[in-house]
């Protein structure tokens, strides 16, 4: 009899096409909080999968290196899946190649191409197969809410708002003292913040501020 191969899979990771089709190759997907990465596969492997325009945002905004950091201080094989087509990408090639090179070189995790969310359940069922196989090594969940201080959360709460990223975050929480104050502060007063700008401080105060219209 086969072995069942199993995943688990992060919340907030909802392409229906992609579970869809691990779930056609007979993956067992089991959705929880993950607080790094976006799929376990091991007691050692966890996977980040990142679209191109979330890779491009991640680099612009700072997040990117500070995920891969908790990643790799967190799981002993991180890999990084990099989907969708590679010609979209809009900065330049320097770019783009150097940060690749950083994510190998400076943190030790692999990239990994794909095609799109099939190609990537494809990748993922793989990997699962061959690290599950045998000598079972079940997903295992590492890095719980535990870890995190309240200072950290609010960090990162601050940090995944457009264009500020870790180190503005933690300037803004420095300068405001609590995300109420910053929600609450205009923007010529977020622009006081060292590296804000007009710009980034009329973007976070509209995003603090405006009425939520999602379904």
């Amino acid at each position: 009899m086969e072995q069942e191969l199993r995943l688990i899979v992060d919340q907030r990771e909802r392409n229906e096409k992609l579970i869809g089709s691990l779930e056609t190759r007979g993956v067992s997907i089991n959705v929880q909080t993950i607080p790094v990465g976006d799929y376990v596969i091991s007691d050692r492997i966890c996977i980040e999968r990142k679209t191109i325009s979330d890779f491009e945002s991640s680099i612009m905004s700072g997040r990117l290196f500070d995920q891969l950091k908790r990643m790799s201080e967190t799981y002993k094989l991180p890999i990084l899946i990099l989907e969708g087509d590679h010609g979209e990408f809009r900065l330049g090639s320097n770019v783009i190649n150097g940060t690749i090179i950083s994510v190998y070189v400076d943190y030790g995790i692999p990239v990994m191409l794909s095609s799109g969310p099939e190609h990537t359940a494809e990748i993922l069922a793989s990997i699962a197969k061959r690290e599950q196989s045998g000598n079972r090594r079940d997903p295992s969940l590492k890095g719980g809410a535990r870890a995190y201080t309240d200072s950290q959360f609010q960090e990162f709460v601050v940090g995944n708002l457009p264009s500020i990223g870790p180190k503005l975050a933690k300037s803004l929480l420095k300068h405001f003292g609590s995300i109420k104050r910053i929600a609450n502060a205009s923007p010529k007063q977020l622009a006081k913040v060292e590296k804000i700008g007009e710009k980034k401080a009329e973007q976070i105060h509209r995003i603090m501020n405006q009425v939520y219209e999602g379904e």
